[in-house]
């Protein structure tokens, strides 16, 4: 076989396994000639087809087996079938491919529920179908949706009930859905109209609609439930009518709703319903009771029932006009005891013609008319050492007396001293044994004791001595004092009558010797016509006397009622001084307040900011301040002396103690002064001393602080010693032991003329010793009368340019020397006004002056102390000055601090922050003042314990009562003590936390 034929076979086999699929077989391309070109082209030929069926095979399998669209062949570039072919299979997966992803991407968005998509890619045959049934489905649900979600809208978010999903050319699925659909929102309406009309049936009072729609599951327990309100409702307003009826229009109290059946508000709606039926039943069956009482004249009652608002103020009007209507009856019924008893005795005296019978019948009827158990009746005569008083008459006299007739000298004993003084003299808290008032089962020690003198022109004519072991009610005082104005009228047309009646006898006696003597009558003729004569002289002289005494009873009626006139100017005088002293106190004290707080606080230096010489003037304003403070204290005791009304508190007094502060107070301030002090007592004197601590101090505090004032060199001491009984004043004769305090200096002197004027208000010598010392001249006023007030006396004894002593005379045991009359006018029971302990001196040298006061010693001071457990406090003041003081002192502590400006402010400004655990509130504020804030908070809910402290410039006697009585925890006054102000604020937090 020759190498053609050769060829050919392999040729012949190559294409036969091309033919059967197999593209492995080659043709060997080493032989020369035709048969190596023969098979270089078959080679090539078997290579690209194998290539082509390789990237057929992959598109195929990518895009037909594994999903994997996008896919491509890629042969080297070729022509012919070749080509052809690789582009037919490329085109092929080309459309495929946008066909598929097209398909994808419309199922893909609606499963994501966006129906706005349809499959746009170009298709044919089967693909056009699925096109067209995809984009129809698309279109029907869309619409579907559309319906659905608009009657979703309108029936679930707009409430527009009615509406029905209209979806054409469905069927199937998508027709039962719409027609559920349609079903539901039927239902839904129905069910809300009818739920609806009920509801607002309800809402405009008509209890009588029911639900009657059909319904299932829980629309069935809503329709149930409100069925069931509305019978509630219908049963609780049918009660609540009844009783409204039954309560507040007829006027039958004590109705209450029943309602059965009944929980949770509809309970306690009935229950308040109830308890409000309650309370006004009781409110007003309360108020009727007292008024039909007050109507029937019973004001004894008062309404007691709690009663909040209107009602409350209706409550507290109607117990104010029971109280007013019975002070006004009180007194009414004491001016009618007064007059009637006044006139009574009166008549029963004028048929009387001696004083004997007139006294007897005194004692028969005044002690036991004014519930007095002892009484005497003393009758002025006179005796051989000048007048006396002779005891004529008495009632109750205790067993044991001493027989015959009690004598007493003008001025000895209380009897003789109220006479002397023509000044009605009280006694109260007697000490034990010093009267004794028994009967036939025990006795009992009196407690109270009244001497009134009876007085006619200047003369006195007797004396009247009470005791009872009670305390003389102010009608009785009353009483005694007019009755003994009328006594001295009687007692003097007595003593006139029974001068006439001593002329008539004499006359008689005349007459009988006349008649003895008929055998001398003519012998002495002469001499009776001269004895006839001054018989008729005689009686001319009592005729004009007659008419004399009825003139002097005029005179005394028209001064008993010009005596009345004037009492009552001077009180309504006495009203005005008071009010102008409690206005003028407060104007001071309440700019003072924040001028001494804050000078305080400079003067301190809290903050080191301050140099020296500005603490030197905060010092000495803060001095200036205090002296000013003390000068109020002064008018305001000066007044209260002159009205009466400065209490006493005696008590066993330690004389060392006296002393020991003496040494303490005054020692820097002779030290200062470079001057020798001496504080001594003499041995065993003052072991029983009885008497008020505090004004004692007061009165050695004056006359110490005036002894440093006016001594430039040399000592000032204090001796206090057993007074000798020939030293002893005449007034304090016969009290027992008495103490000398006596207070010398080497000093300026006092001249001899002015002595006695230097213990006179607002008198300090001479003009120049007032323009060289500085002072008021109140300081030895104040000291004398707070003296007398002790049962004492100050006498003075000074040369000029040697020196002054002055000594206080005290009695040991306070009772038998002291001044009555002092405390006579305190009976109304005014506070104690007990003197600082440690406050400057009267009109002397302070010990803490501007001059002796250095910077040193402020630096000393100690700072507030801060406060345990710091909490929030409420301030409220109309003075932006004291607010800023009182801020910034308690700022300081730690506090919290809320103001207000007014007590409405503050109400409102509580209501809003219960944080507030205390309430700082002044008085005298525009508006609602301190008193009606206070009370106001009182009336607060949990606000009934809440501290509120009042601090106020009110510092007469009777403010701080009435503050308490408005329902303040405590009261300060103004100028305030930073470290007393937040050791009270301590105290009262600490209280309202445990």
């Amino acid at each position: 076989m020759d190498e053609t034929d050769r060829t050919l076979e392999q040729l012949l086999a190559g294409l036969t396994a091309v033919r059967d699929g197999n593209l492995d077989t080659r043709l060997p391309e080493d032989a020369g000639g035709l048969p190596g070109k023969i098979a270089a082209v078959y080679n090539g030929m078997v290579a690209q087809l194998s290539l082509v069926t390789t990237e057929v095979t992959r598109v195929a399998e990518e895009v037909g087996g594994q999903g994997l669209l996008g896919g491509q062949a890629r042969v080297p570039p070729v022509g012919g079938v070749w080509r052809q072919l690789t582009a037919g299979v490329n085109s092929m997966a080309d459309n495929l491919t946008s066909q598929v992803r097209n398909i994808s991407q419309v199922a893909t968005a609606v499963a994501r529920g966006d129906l706005t998509q349809k499959i746009r890619v170009d298709a044919r045959g089967e693909i056009l179908e699925l096109k067209e049934t995809i984009n129809t489905m698309v279109e029907r649900l869309s619409s579907f949706a559309e319906e659905v979600t608009r009657v979703a809208r309108e029936v679930g978010t707009e409430g527009n009930l009615g509406g029905q999903a209209t979806v054409h050319g469905v069927s199937g699925t998508w027709k039962d859905l719409t027609d559920n659909v349609n079903s539901m929102a039927n239902n839904l309406t129905n069910q809300v109209r009818n739920i609806a009309q009920v509801t607002t049936a309800v809402a405009q009072g008509d209890l009588t609609r029911k639900i009657d729609v059909d319904a299932r599951g829980e629309i069935l327990e809503l329709k149930t439930t409100i069925n069931t309100m509305v019978d509630q409702l219908g049963s609780f307003a049918a009660e609540v009518t009844r009783v409204a009826r039954e309560v507040g229009s007829e006027g039958r109290l004590g109705g209450q709703a029943e309602v059965a059946d009944v929980s949770g508000t509809w309970k306690r709606l009935t229950e308040n319903v109830n308890e409000l039926a309650g309370n006004l039943t009781r409110q007003v069956r309360a108020i009727a009771e007292v008024t039909s009482a007050v109507a029937r004249g019973d004001l004894t009652r008062t309404v007691a029932v709690d009663a909040p608002g209107e009602v409350g103020a209706l409550r507290d009007n109607i117990n104010a006009m029971v109280e007013s209507l019975r002070a006004t009856t009180r007194a009414n019924e004491e001016k009618d005891w007064l007059k009637t008893n006044l006139a009574r005795i009166s008549s029963g005296i004028q048929g009387r013609r001696s004083p004997a019978e007139v006294a007897e019948l005194i004692m028969r009827e005044v002690p036991p008319l004014v519930q007095a158990q002892y009484g005497s009746f003393f009758l002025a005569e006179e005796g051989p050492d000048g007048t006396e008083l002779a005891a004529i008459a008495s009632y109750g006299t205790p067993a044991g007396a001493p027989p015959g007739v009690r004598r007493v000298r003008m001025g000895q004993s209380l009897v003789g001293q109220a006479a002397a003084d023509g000044r009605t003299l009280l006694v109260e808290d007697l000490p034990p044994g010093y009267a004794r008032i028994s009967s036939g089962t025990g006795s009992a020690d009196a407690s109270v004791l009244i001497v009134l003198p009876i007085v006619v022109e200047g003369q006195v004519l007797g004396a009247l001595e009470l005791a009872s072991v009670h305390a003389f009610a102010p009608v009785h005082r009353d009483f005694l004092e007019q009755f003994t104005e009328l006594l001295g009228a009687n007692v003097a047309a007595q003593i006139a009558n029974a001068r006439t009646d001593e002329l008539l006898e004499r006359s008689q006696q005349l007459t009988s010797e006349l008649s003895a003597r008929q055998q001398e009558i003519q012998a002495r003729q002469r001499e009776l016509q001269d004895s006839n004569a001054e018989l008729k002289e005689k009686a001319a002289l009592l005729a004009d006397r007659n008419r004399d005494i009825e003139r002097k009873n005029l005179q005394i009626e028209q001064a008993r009622q010009e005596l009345e006139e004037r009492a009552q100017q001077l009180a309504r005088a006495s009203l005005y001084k008071s009010e102008f002293l409690a206005n003028m106190s407060h104007e001071l004290r309440t700019p003072l307040n924040s001028l001494l707080i804050l000078a305080q606080l400079l003067a301190q230096n809290a903050d080191g900011n301050l140099t020296d010489k500005q603490v030197d003037y905060a010092t000495v304003i803060h001095s200036a301040g205090s002296d000013l403070l003390q000068l109020i204290n002064d008018i305001l005791d000066l007044s209260k002396v002159e009205a009466g009304r400065m209490d006493v508190h005696r008590e066993p007094v330690s004389l060392q103690r006296v002393l020991d502060y003496a040494e303490a107070t005054f020692r820097p301030v002779a030290d200062e002064r470079k001057l020798d002090f001496t504080v001594s007592a003499a041995p065993r004197a003052g072991a029983g001393l009885v008497t008020d601590e505090g004004r004692l101090r007061q009165v050695l505090r004056n006359l110490l602080g005036n002894a440093l004032k006016f001594t430039e060199r040399g000592e000032v001491s204090l001796r206090v010693e057993q007074a000798a009984e020939s030293e002893v004043p005449l007034p304090l004769r016969g009290a027992g032991p008495v103490l000398a305090f006596r207070v010398a200096d080497t000093g300026i002197g006092i001249p001899s003329d002015r002595v006695e004027s230097v213990f006179g208000a607002f008198q300090q010598g001479d003009r120049g010793t007032a323009r060289a010392y500085g002072g008021t001249g109140l300081g030895l006023s104040i000291s004398r009368e707070v003296a007398r007030l002790l049962g004492g006396t100050i006498t003075l004894q000074s040369r000029v340019g040697v020196g002054s002593t002055f000594t206080l005379y005290l009695p040991e045991t306070a009772g038998r020397a002291e001044q009555p009359a002092r405390q006579a006018a305190a009976d109304a029971g005014g506070s104690a006004d007990t003197a600082p302990v440690g406050g400057p001196a009267v009109d002397g040298v302070s010990p803490r002056t501007a001059e002796a006061t250095g910077t040193a010693e402020v630096a000393e001071a100690v700072l507030p102390p801060e406060a345990d457990a710091p909490g929030t406090v409420l301030v409220v003041d109309d003075d932006s000055r004291n607010v800023y003081a009182l801020t910034e002192i308690l700022r300081t502590a730690g506090h919290e601090v809320l103001t207000a400006d007014n007590g409405a402010a503050g109400i409102r400004l509580l209501a809003a922050h219960p944080e507030v655990d205390l309430v700082i509130m002044d008085l005298m504020m525009a508006g609602m003042d301190g008193y009606a804030a206070t009370r106001a908070i009182r009336s607060m809910p949990g606000r009934g314990s809440l501290p509120v402290v009042v601090v106020t410039a009110k510092a007469m006697p009777d403010d701080q009562s009435e503050a308490m009585a408005a329902g303040a925890s405590d009261y300060l006054t103004k100028p305030v003590d930073p470290d007393g102000l937040l050791a009270t604020i301590r105290t009262w937090l600490g209280t309202a936390a445990t």
